[in-house]
């Protein structure tokens, strides 16, 4: 299947979804629940080119800058508390409990700690992602077959190479899974960390045009927040499928031999 096919199959239920709302509300006198046609204009009048360089470029750039401090300590933690028994069966409690705390939870608390700056947010964002990524590497690293490294062992394949080699790629599969899913919870806490302190920022505007009873406008805000998060998987999954090709090739090859 070709990335265009991969596209319009991806594509598709948004755009139903969008034409339903079109219908549906095409009589709405709701105060609430403008009609689709009253959002999308002030999406365009809202959303210019300098609104998006004013508050949504912040957004992404904290959005990344969690995002990738996160994926690198989860990563680095996951491959040494999985590689390390007695490591893993000291931290396994600790990483439970913190990973049960809600993130939204600790954002006051954070705010004490760091203000109401971009470190703040930034350190939210990490606070978040960091255990699906850090479990999931764990796990990965614990499932590596042991007739594999074994068989590194045997041809001397040690240190380094035998972490890039043999490790990496055989929990990467799950590694990939952890990083997909604190995607999605970087999404949430860029918006929850600008909502309680914030000068800019997508979720600031999004409660400031709330507060001050710009429906539509708060609606287009969020129709946004949704293409963000919608392009951002699709991006996701081009770079999931280039670095896993080995993988869906295995994966196909299975499927072809069974």
């Amino acid at each position: 299947m070709t990335i265009a096919r991969r596209l319009l199959f991806a594509a598709a239920l948004p755009v139903v979804l969008f034409v339903g709302w079109w219908v549906l509300s095409a009589d709405s006198e709701s105060f609430y629940s403008p009609p689709l046609s009253d959002i999308l204009t002030a999406f365009g009048n809202t959303w210019t080119l300098a609104a998006i360089k004013a508050e949504v470029v912040p957004s992404l750039l904290r959005l990344f800058a969690g995002y990738l401090l996160a994926s690198i300590a989860g990563v680095a933690l996951g491959l040494a508390i999985g590689l390390n028994r007695r490591l893993r069966a000291t931290l396994e409690p600790v990483l439970e409990f913190f990973r049960a705390i809600p993130p939204p939870v600790l954002v006051p608390v954070i705010m004490l700690f760091a203000g109401i700056g971009d470190g703040m947010k930034v350190i939210v964002i990490v606070f978040g992602c960091v255990w699906p990524i850090l479990l999931n590497t764990v796990e990965g690293v614990r499932a590596v077959d042991s007739v594999v490294l074994e068989t590194a062992r045997s041809y001397r394949v040690t240190g380094m190479a035998r972490l890039t080699k043999v490790i990496l790629p055989s929990a990467g599969p799950q590694i990939v899974t952890g990083l997909r899913q604190a995607l999605s919870i970087a999404i949430i806490l860029m918006v929850i960390s600008e909502m309680f302190a914030a000068s800019n920022g997508l979720g600031f505007t999004i409660v400031q045009f709330q507060r001050s009873f710009a429906i539509p406008e708060m609606w287009s805000g969020i129709i946004l927040l949704g293409l963000l998060g919608f392009a951002l998987s699709l991006l996701f999954r081009l770079a999931e499928k280039r670095v896993l090709r080995w993988y869906e090739g295995l994966r196909e090859a299975q499927r072809r031999a069974g």
